[in-house]
């Protein structure tokens, strides 16, 4: 058996944290059946029991309309534990199967099919790598027919821990499983849009079925802010959100498990910035406008998911109260409840794919933020490109987004190019045209958003190098190796081959957990027909 690799108190140092099974009990609803290790130090591995800060966990792991799809994915997030300010990524795999075709069926399953996650909890947002591996256990637990059988859940945890012991944030992992291929098909020209709302920190909405089309979507559109996966997503500790007018609130809840640590609730007039460095998930709280970011020599990532706006992958029902609270001040969240959708008043903009014709809708609300956001002619230019490069290539080699100019690299990478040639048109409040390029009215908003402050507070003599003008040629694309010279050397220097790496590592992951697999199923076959354990 292998063995995650443990520290002199125990605690593994592998990123994974536990496994977590979850079920729907026709009488008690979404409930936790099981967790490896136990998410209540010196409880079973069977205990239903769920630490405060997680009282969401089996909404958010068993979704909204599961019933209607035999299997999903899930990514989530959930707020920290004892006060450790570190944001708990969550990764759940679906599926069901019919009760009939269970060779052990307990007395209380008494549907006609039994639905259930298998659930990853981590510290790293390792969403594709994980969700990889872990499709292909779900896969096996199922076929098992019989739940009891708990072993492989407990190695599951033991092999990734080992195998991922050494893993950090680097954007080849991070990014595994996301494709802006596929969100420029389906967004075309919109996908700008949709990157200038969340750089003016709106609520945005992204309300897709079945949920794996939702997170997938979602964490593309933000894998395209560069080094977005060097910063933590703020989440919000219970307490901030305790209003003791509304205590009698119905289920939807008031006490909603908000993700922000305890003492990161600004307590002076000073703004303070909550968010961990880079790579050591340490949070550091500095009164003004200080991001405790590390960032690059352009001043990335943008602490845009600080103070107050959150990323929520998939949100629960019963986290519906959360977007109207008054301490949040925005947020990109996913949902696949209808509610969420009817009430526009909630959110600034509704993000949609209908994935029958391939299209995606995003509604505005606001007539002045629509006008703001109108692309302009340098703008359209720029969509135009992107698309261009996609559509043209769909039927080479690289289809699978790993090539190099038209994959999904290359698209961060003409996003990086976007943003670093926005700030330095910043720079240049004298020069109206290149001001106008990205829209005028846009660029006065995003100077007064948080995230904009933050980076202005900072110097950043590298991107004097930068020419605000790269986004307005439409044939920049002949001079596109130049530009990353200067906007994003680590990209342009890894090109093709990281693009390979992504879905070359993507195939490894599965094809290693499937050696695994076998491996496993083969050395334990005689133990997996032996009553479980009773105790982790």
């Amino acid at each position: 058996m292998e063995k995650a690799r443990r520290g002199g108190d125990g605690v593994p140092r592998g990123p994974v944290l536990h496994i977590v099974v979850v079920g729907f009990h026709h009488k008690k609803g979404c409930q936790v059946e099981f967790s490896y290790p136990p998410l209540i130090p010196g409880d079973g591995h069977d205990s239903h029991t769920l630490p405060e800060e997680w009282k969401y966990l089996p909404f958010l792991a068993l979704p909204d309309g599961a019933h209607n799809y035999q299997e999903d994915t899930v990514f989530f997030h959930l707020p920290p534990r004892n006060g450790n300010g570190a944001t708990v990524f969550g990764i759940s795999c679906y599926r069901q199967i019919e009760a009939k075709a269970l060779k052990v069926r307990q007395a209380d399953i008494t549907r006609e099919t039994v639905q259930k996650s298998v659930c990853v909890l981590s510290k790293l947002p390792l969403y594709g790598l994980l969700q990889a591996k872990l499709q292909l256990i779900t896969h096996a637990y199922f076929e098992e027919k019989d739940f009891s059988q708990i072993s492989i859940l407990k190695e599951l945890y033991e092999h990734m821990n080992s195998s991922l012991g050494g893993a950090s944030l680097e954007g080849s992992q991070v990014y595994l499983g996301l494709s802006p291929r596929d969100l420029v098909l389906h967004f075309r020209h919109k996908v700008l849009i949709l990157f200038k709302l969340i750089l003016l920190e709106k609520k945005v909405l992204f309300y897709i079925s079945p949920v794996n089309k939702l997170v997938g979507a979602l964490m593309t559109v933000l894998s395209l802010f560069p080094d977005s996966s060097e910063s933590d997503w703020e989440t919000l500790d219970p307490s901030v959100l305790e209003d003791p007018n509304l205590k009698e609130r119905e289920q939807l809840g008031s006490d909603q498990t908000n993700l922000f640590p305890k003492d990161s609730v600004p307590s002076e007039s000073l703004p303070i910035t909550v968010q961990p460095q880079a790579n050591t998930g340490q949070v550091v709280l500095i009164p003004g406008l200080i991001s405790g970011l590390e960032e690059d020599q352009y001043g990335m990532p943008l602490a845009i998911f600080t103070k107050g706006y959150l990323c929520l992958p998939y949100m629960a029902l019963q986290q519906h109260h959360l977007l109207s609270d008054v301490t949040v001040r925005g947020f990109v969240a996913g949902a696949t409840n209808i509610l969420f959708r009817q009430q526009k008043h909630l959110s600034d903009a509704i993000v949609e794919v209908r994935l029958c014709v391939e299209e995606a809708l995003i509604q505005i609300h606001d007539p002045e933020l629509r006008k703001l956001l109108n692309p302009t002619t340098a703008d359209l230019r720029f969509a135009d490109y992107l698309v261009r490069h996609v559509t043209e290539n769909r039927d080479d080699v690289f289809l699978d987004g790993t090539g190099w100019e038209g994959g999904d690299e290359w698209i961060r990478a003409q996003f990086a190019v976007y943003i670093h040639a926005l700030l330095a048109a910043t720079l240049q409040l004298d020069n109206e045209k290149i001001l106008s390029d990205y829209g005028t009215t846009f660029v006065t908003a995003w100077k007064n958003t948080h995230n904009y402050r933050v980076w202005n507070s900072n110097k950043h003599p590298a991107l004097a190098e930068i020419n605000p003008n790269s986004v307005q040629n439409s044939e920049r694309g002949k001079k596109i190796g130049n530009v990353m010279v200067t906007t994003s050397r680590n990209v342009v220097q890894t090109g093709k081959a990281v693009g390979q790496s992504v879905g070359g590592a993507f195939s490894s992951a599965k094809t290693a957990m499937s050696s695994w697999l076998s491996t496993f199923t083969t050395s334990t076959s005689q133990s997996l027909t032996e009553p479980p354990d009773e105790k982790p």
